[in-house]
């Protein structure tokens, strides 16, 4: 990216910019440490966690504990540590690689246990610890010698996390800070040594501790019985006159909610770059199981109707890896600009990932949603056999349920999402405005005519729904003002269409830049064709709603007229069912997902 894109360079910028304005990241820039690193995740994820899921999954707290280490001593649990407290202190490409890549071993539960450690029970210390803090958790935690946890969800508050009801007053000597309160649905819970806790000081001042397993009046609860990894520690809380030691105070007091959110910026993107690296797994499974399962005397790979549920995945899968790391590109690009030896190198990685909060929420609502659709697309495919727990299926459908509620629920995230748009555009951080003004132009027909490149139709009907987007987005301010967000049904349409421009905005614009004419390519160009075809009437029916919406079903002539301008250039003229063969045929003589 050069220094004018960095400088321009802010969320939800796609929205407002044509197809290709600038240069993505994407997997095939990978380098060669990045391929290294993968290669080696996922020999380890089939060897080592894989060979042992049956024993992982009956709750074996030594065997996952074992493994953990052993990523430990591979330096894979200290990715995002820097290296003078035991870590490698890589790119955030790395980690995203990473939590993707564990999807090798086919294990939810083991995979949660080591996104904890690695995670939001390790990171709040490697960015807001003094050197003290850093010096006594942080080489114990990257050697696995240590467990890490993280426990800000309350029996009264989840989504509302800064509602929490957890307290700490300071002692009458000062050195130290006595907790009350419980926490609920802590991974790591029964197993961890180190707690990220959060409770609120004096009563409102929401802030963070760093709270040992022995602390006196700290109490670990009994395992929650779940729906889905099981294999996997899960707890409540409870804290009665706990007393923390004041230097175990994290960052500042009132400044939890810095902590959290940061937390939770970079949990999504990597959840949802383990929700990729599943929605791979599952498709070769349900590949592999469709050309060996035979009915009707032929393999039910061969019938129309499961080419089309295996397309889907494959183009689904296709889209959410294309805007994943580009997301992560992004997020990548903002931490590069800052200098490593400031001391508040940190906090500003924290600002630069919440630059891109739309982003990495888009990722996390994409992610869990193509693997939720994967698996329930492979439980169909594998049928009766979907259903009984000896084959993968079941335990898949059952472990990715949690993925579209925890890191923030899916309706939050989508208000995240529409939310930010809100305040970039009011804040005039983004030329929304001047978009909008440029929608007039477009409606009374002087429209640029399509260039003369690959995808172009596809480009020019994905260009012209940001400008339907921001058609909705203008109408729905003008009706509601600030109180849209109130509006939570139309403010999920609207983070909808974002999603859903993003997607194919990334996926034309990867496309476009491999440079390929092989086999493989011509399908990804079919991928990119559908995809941007079914976003097209999505994008639609959606903007439809959302009018009618705002209109109580009375829509204006002059509106109606407006949709058909919309139309005429977004309606596609591409043989999605013809496609959709093409793309299974391809990736069967693969026997697996091949991008």
């Amino acid at each position: 990216m050069n220094t004018k894109d960095k400088a321009n360079a802010t969320g939800g910028q796609f929205l407002v910019e044509a197809i290709g304005s600038r240069p993505i990241f994407m997997r095939e820039a990978f380098s060669e440490e990045h391929r290294e690193i993968e290669g080696m995740v996922k020999e380890f994820g089939r060897e080592r966690i894989r060979e042992n899921k049956e024993e992982i999954e009956k709750y074996n707290k030594d065997l996952t504990l074992q493994l953990l280490r052993e990523m430990g001593e591979l330096g894979l649990l200290g990715v995002d540590v820097p290296e003078a407290y035991g870590g490698m202190d890589l790119d955030k490409i790395t980690t995203a690689i990473i939590a993707e890549s564990m999807s090798s071993g086919y294990c939810a539960s083991f995979t949660t246990t080591y996104s904890v450690q690695t995670g939001i029970g390790c990171l709040p210390i490697v960015w807001f610890g003094t050197a003290e803090q850093k010096q006594k958790y942080l080489p114990k935690l990257v050697s696995g010698e240590w467990v890490g946890a993280y426990a800000l969800t309350e029996p009264s508050s989840g989504s509302d996390a800064l509602s929490a009801r957890t307290t700490a007053v300071l002692s009458e000597d000062e050195k130290y800070y006595l907790l009350n309160g419980e926490k609920q649905f802590t991974t790591n819970g029964g197993w961890a040594d180190v707690y990220i806790v959060f409770a609120q000081v004096d009563g409102d001042k929401f802030s963070a501790f760093i709270v040992d397993r022995d602390t006196p009046g700290f109490e670990v609860g009994p395992e929650e019985k779940k729906m889905g990894i099981k294999g996997s520690s899960t707890t409540s809380l409870k804290f009665t006159d706990a007393k923390v030691p004041v230097g175990n105070l994290l960052f500042q007091v009132g400044k939890g909610a810095t902590i959290a959110f940061n937390a939770l910026n970079l949990g999504r993107f990597k959840l949802s770059a383990s929700d990729l690296g599943g929605s791979k797994a599952v498709i070769g499974e349900a590949i592999k199981y469709a050309l060996e399962r035979r009915q009707f005397g032929q393999p039910i790979a061969h019938f129309d109707v499961i080419k089309g549920k295996i397309a889907d995945m494959v183009i689904r899968t296709y889209s959410a890896d294309s805007m994943i790391y580009r997301t992560i590109g992004l997020i990548q690009d903002e931490i590069n600009t800052l200098d490593k030896s400031a001391p508040d190198y940190y906090i500003k990685m924290g600002e630069a990932m919440e630059r891109y909060a739309i982003e990495a929420s888009m990722a996390k609502v994409y992610g869990s949603e193509t693997l939720a659709m994967c698996a329930d697309n492979g439980v169909q495919i594998f049928g009766g056999y979907g259903f009984i727990e000896e084959f993968p299926m079941a335990g898949i459908y059952r472990d990715t349920r949690i993925d579209r509620i925890w890191e923030g629920t899916n309706e939050i995230n989508r208000q995240i999402i529409t939310g930010y748009m809100m305040k970039k555009a009011l804040m005039e951080e983004l030329p929304v405005r001047a978009a909008i003004r440029e929608i007039d132009d477009f409606l009374r027909g002087k429209i640029k005519p399509a260039e003369h490149q690959l995808l172009q139709h596809e480009a020019q009907a994905i260009d012209t729904g940001k400008k339907l987007a921001l058609f909705l987005f203008h109408e729905a301010l003008c009706e509601y003002g600030q109180d849209l967000k109130h509006q939570q049904q139309l403010t999920e349409i609207l983070a909808n269409m974002f999603i859903e421009l993003y997607t194919a905005d990334s996926t034309i614009s990867r496309v476009r830049q491999i440079k390929d004419t092989g086999k493989e390519y011509r399908t990804i160009v079919n991928i990119a064709k559908v995809h941007a075809a079914e976003v097209s009437l999505r994008l639609l029916s959606l903007s439809l709603t959302g009018l009618n919406g705002i209109y109580r079903g009375n829509l204006p002539e002059e509106v109606i007229a407006h949709l058909r301008t919309f139309q005429v250039q977004m309606l596609p003229r591409t043989d999605i069912i013809g496609l959709k063969r093409r793309i299974a045929n391809m990736v069967y003589t693969y026997k697996a997902y091949p991008f």
